[in-house]
């Protein structure tokens, strides 16, 4: 006779949604707390530059607390220097206090550059010292930048020298000029007491960032959360005589269970075992109503969404237009503790208003109270946007029920309008 499981696959679901902030009640009004409250929680933000609805970095405070001043985000990055960015997932803002977590990835990316050729190391000496000299700079301000002809996504040798600064911890982000990293060194970026933390150990860092990964996620495999932050991905690993040293990461997880800092569950419907937090809670339901970000940490990992959620999604931004399936910038929808529907979306600002290119429903939900549920959720965000009206197109099995549901609401909403000013 087999053993159960230790939790069952809704479990799993509800501990996950509420692990990663879905489901609590929205504020009616949401500001800076919220934004350094979703840092905290999800301990990464990520950044992207994709800005056919806003940026993704948004995004996140907006799926769980509603409409904020998107400003807030970046007086803390960048004024108040709360978040620091960094190479978490991928580019991220990151709470100050887990800098000190992350020098052992600095560390780790000058080992691997250290048999550089001398005339690359000289190029790279004198792109840090004009930084020193002229920062904050752009990478197109360098006087030796160069042309954009480089392998890296046409970077030119001084964007590929003075990001190789970055990943190494020498130079830091000191703000955005219309989306274009501002460089400068950590001293005149950082608070002061971050840039003079000491280093933590390789090893205990990534083992608080894995215990971190896993309060954020809420439970997943080894792979899964190691996956949150990446820990010793291939660009963390020295490689020596041609060959990659292998992730130990196995080896950490044994070493936090030990520690008393993970528990290892088996989980319904998985055959590897499972990790969280001891003391997890699981919310005996979720009633979300999300609106997410294909860049959201909900997302990061597809073979985790689909055996947590049954959700199969993919970015089609990077698919070729003729093999799409549902669009180019699709937003999965959060309802209850399941993923309902999805939406092709788009900001048109001068026509101020919002696009639904195509909308989709999931199986096993009745169109109408998905599309009220999710109209709602578009008209929250298109005010968010100072969008001043939603068009839903004619593509996907949602778009009529949704269309009528939009129509409706913005019916009332003229009808309310007109009562006031009667009044």
């Amino acid at each position: 006779m087999s053993t159960p499981p230790d939790y069952s696959s809704a479990e799993a679901r509800r501990l996950a949604l509420a692990s990663l902030g879905f489901g609590a009640k929205k504020p009616a009004r949401a500001g800076k707390a919220h934004v350094r409250a979703t840092a905290a929680r999800l301990g990464a933000i990520q950044i992207d530059s994709v800005n056919v609805l806003a940026r993704a970095h948004y995004l996140p405070t907006f799926s769980r607390y509603g409409p904020y001043p998107m400003s807030a985000l970046d007086d803390l990055a960048h004024g108040k220097r709360e978040l620091f960015e960094y190479w978490g997932h991928a580019a991220c803002f990151m709470p100050i206090d887990m800098y000190p977590l992350l020098r052992w990835r600095m560390a780790s990316q000058c080992e691997a550059w250290a048999g550089v050729s001398r005339k690359e190391r000289t190029f790279m000496e004198a792109v840090y010292r004009e930084v020193v000299e002229r920062g904050p700079m752009t990478a197109g301000e360098l006087s030796m930048g160069g042309k954009s002809t480089g392998p890296w996504w046409g970077w030119s040798e001084g964007k590929q020298a003075i990001e190789l600064l970055f990943r190494q911890g020498r130079v830091a982000i000191a703000g955005r000029r219309q989306f274009e990293r501002l460089y400068d060194i950590p001293e005149r970026v950082l608070p002061e007491q971050a840039v003079r933390c000491e280093a933590v150990a390789a090893a205990d860092a990534k083992k608080a960032l894995i215990v971190r990964a896993a309060r954020a996620m809420g439970v997943g495999t080894a792979k899964d959360i190691a996956q949150y932050f990446h820990i010793d991905a291939w660009w963390d690993r020295l490689s020596v005589n041609g060959r990659r040293a292998p992730a130990k990461t196995s080896v950490l997880f044994d070493e936090l269970v030990e520690e008393g800092r993970l528990d290892r569950v088996s989980i319904e419907g998985w055959t590897q075992p499972a990790y969280l937090v001891p003391g997890a809670r699981i919310p005996k339901s979720i009633d979300a109503r999300a609106i997410v970000s294909p860049f959201d940490p909900v997302m990061w990992e597809r073979k985790w969404t689909r055996a947590v959620f049954g959700f199969d999604y993919q970015i089609e931004i990077y698919v070729p237009a003729p093999k799409r399936i549902y669009g180019y910038y699709v937003l999965p929808f959060l309802m209850g503790d399941r993923f309902a529907a999805r939406v092709d979306l788009k900001a048109d600002r001068k026509a101020s208003t919002m696009i639904v290119h195509a909308a989709y429903i999931e199986r096993g939900f009745e169109p109408a109270r998905v599309a009220d549920a999710l109209a709602g959720e578009l008209r929250s965000m298109a005010g968010w946007l100072s969008l001043d009206s939603i068009a839903v197109g004619a593509k996907g099995n949602l778009a009529k029920p949704l269309a009528r549901a939009v129509n409706a609401a913005a019916r009332l909403v003229r009808v309310q309008h007109a009562r006031r000013r009667e009044a």
